[in-house]
């Protein structure tokens, strides 16, 4: 017991950087997929990438047969995904953050299977993946 009122701080900073580490993995990140799963999921064809940026950034660059529906017109225009409600639908915006919002939705309105793209297009790019104009 006095070596660790002794060294109290040192005790202090041992858990401190623990929770720090354990932080991630407790919060709820939703359903994240990687570059690498996401490009799995697409390679299987049944898999509908929403891309959820403005029309101006999609058509800057966005990926290959991606329907753009801005986040702000998601909830209007849920009607158009419909059809896609039994296959996976990967959400795409430029970071990451703009697509856990648009999960969320599409998970209220009953599509199980609907993905955040980690990163977003920024992780993509990054990664050296095919983007088209």
């Amino acid at each position: 017991m006095k070596f660790l009122i002794d060294n109290i701080f040192l005790f202090a900073v041992a858990v401190l950087s623990g929770g720090a580490l354990l932080l991630p993995l407790l919060q709820k990140r939703g359903n994240r997929v990687s570059t690498l799963q996401a490009t799995q999921l697409i390679n299987q064809g049944k898999t509908l990438v929403l891309d959820v940026r403005d029309s101006a950034a999609f058509a800057a660059a966005h990926l290959i047969d991606a329907k753009n529906i801005p986040l702000t017109d998601l909830p209007q225009r849920m009607v158009e995904l419909e059809k896609f409600k039994a296959k996976n639908v990967l959400v795409v915006c430029q970071t990451g953050n703009q697509a856990t919002k648009a999960v969320a939705l599409l998970g209220q309105a009953g599509f199980a299977q609907a993905y955040n793209l980690e990163g977003g297009i920024a992780a993509w790019q990054t990664q050296g993946l095919p983007t088209v104009k």
